[in-house]
């Protein structure tokens, strides 16, 4: 199976120096599929929309789907702030079996986002 995968999740995958999934937030949702990721090591496919995007990115790495602890992540991305996002160990779960999660990210400038996750 071929990967489809987009400059900006190729650039986190590469900076990043681990095996992540991939869940992009530019304006809304981006998607690639299942199949060999960077360096030849299989990436499973997520898709994410971060509602008021500007700019924010999330990476999920691909070990956090089987976490015994709850993982908050940094989301800044492209923006000028940052926000966090925290996933309950029982919402890593669900996303390692391909069930959509929604979560709030901490309020930071007086705002906060929502955002939607499904992994395949």
């Amino acid at each position: 199976m071929t990967e489809t995968m987009t400059r900006k999740a190729f650039c986190g995958a590469l900076l990043s120096g681990t095996v992540v999934l991939l869940v992009q937030g530019c304006g809304g949702g981006g998607s690639y599929s299942v199949g060999p990721g960077p360096m030849g090591l299989p990436v499973s496919g997520c898709s994410d929309a971060i509602a008021a995007n500007h700019g924010h990115t999330l990476i999920v790495a691909r070990t956090d789907l089987d976490s015994l602890v709850d993982k908050t992540y940094n989301i800044q991305g492209a923006a000028t702030h940052n926000h966090t996002l925290t996933l309950t160990v029982a919402q890593l779960g669900m996303l390692k079996a391909g069930i959509a999660v929604t979560a709030t990210t901490s309020t930071t400038e007086l705002h906060s986002h929502a955002v939607t996750v499904t992994c395949v």
